[in-house]
């Protein structure tokens, strides 16, 4: 029996943002051997977007890919259907409607491409290269923007019978509460754990108190790094903001547990950069809502993976030939 050597392989790891996509070239170590970026919100049409990401990336493409040992590319893109490969009614994307994009990828490139949504490729990201690594039953919450998830059981991403499974960020945490911006949902979990959702709380509570250092920043400054940095000196209220998202972000977490009974939870982003300010209160929470027999099983832990690379990591691991 032969074996298969994976030293040389490669993959074309894309991630493709409302605002920005960054791509870059990675081996089966974990290694973005090259990498750049290019704007994403400057082409309205995705057939002008794909013929300029294919002049920006294929001269990488032939620098360290061969019919040999280049594996395909890997893009996670908002709304992004694994079964399909399509992209369906992105809110946060140039481009509207229905669109076949890994098809339009692999007959611009002649090189197979598979797409899912950036929480489930950051989630195959941790399993292949950080802090999930032989972990067969984990959730994946990446806390930026918005709140995404991927939710890996058995050894398998979750996908449901149409691809969209897992959208944990929109599930309501609170009834009746805070409208979302763009779903217009009432009270789910985005509206307040993501840096959106901060920002929100900040600014209500700084009007009840005068008296906090948030308020010697103008309305437009307001936002997860700017409480952050009224909580390292010690502010209260900002503080308190942080307390109160990582509440919300428990009792949601508790809920999911219950659900998959995940060995651990990982939590990925620029909301997770307030540290002991946020993980305190989320576990906290967490374990105050959790059924006896989940209590003090599931880890709460950070993503492993630096968060300059982990989007292309994340989208590489889509076609490195692992088991998705």
């Amino acid at each position: 029996m032969s074996l298969t050597n994976l030293s040389g392989r490669v993959a074309l790891g894309i991630d493709v943002g409302g605002t920005n996509t960054k791509f870059g070239v990675v081996n089966h170590r974990g290694e973005v051997l090259e990498k750049g970026d290019l704007r994403t919100d400057e082409y309205e049409k995705v057939e002008d977007f794909i013929d300029a990401l294919y002049n920006t990336v294929y001269p990488l493409i032939e620098k360290y890919g061969t019919a040999e040992n280049f594996d395909g590319i890997g893009v996670g893109i908002p709304n992004g259907n694994y079964y399909s490969g399509t992209i369906e009614q992105a809110a946060n994307l140039p481009w509207k409607g229905v669109i076949p994009f890994a098809e339009m990828m692999h007959a611009k490139f002649n090189i197979r491409c598979t797409i899912t949504n950036d929480a489930n490729a950051a989630a195959l990201g941790e399993m292949l290269f950080g802090a999930a690594r032989g972990m067969k039953d984990f959730i994946m919450i990446t806390l930026g923007t918005g709140v995404g998830s991927g939710i890996v059981a058995n050894g398998n991403l979750v996908y449901g019978h149409d691809g969209f499974a897992g959208e944990l960020g929109h599930t309501i945490v609170k009834p009746g509460g805070r409208k979302h911006w763009s779903t217009g949902s009432e009270g789910s979990l985005e509206a307040y754990a993501s840096a959106t959702g901060i920002a929100i709380t900040a600014k209500k509570m700084r009007a009840e108190f005068p008296s906090s250092m948030l308020n010697q920043f103008p309305e437009d400054a307001i936002n997860s790094k700017t409480v952050y940095e009224c909580a390292i000196k010690e502010d209260p209220i900002a503080i308190e903001v942080f307390r109160y998202t990582g509440q919300k972000l428990g009792e949601a977490l508790a809920n999911f547990v219950m659900f998959s009974s995940p060995e651990a939870i990982l939590l990925f982003g620029g909301v997770i950069k307030a540290g002991d300010f946020i993980l305190k209160p989320t576990k906290l929470h967490m374990e105050r809502n959790l059924f006896p027999i989940f209590r003090n099983k599931v880890k709460l832990v950070f993503s492993e993976l630096a968060e300059a690379d982990a989007a292309i990591l994340g989208a590489s691991a889509l076609v490195l030939g692992i088991k998705k």
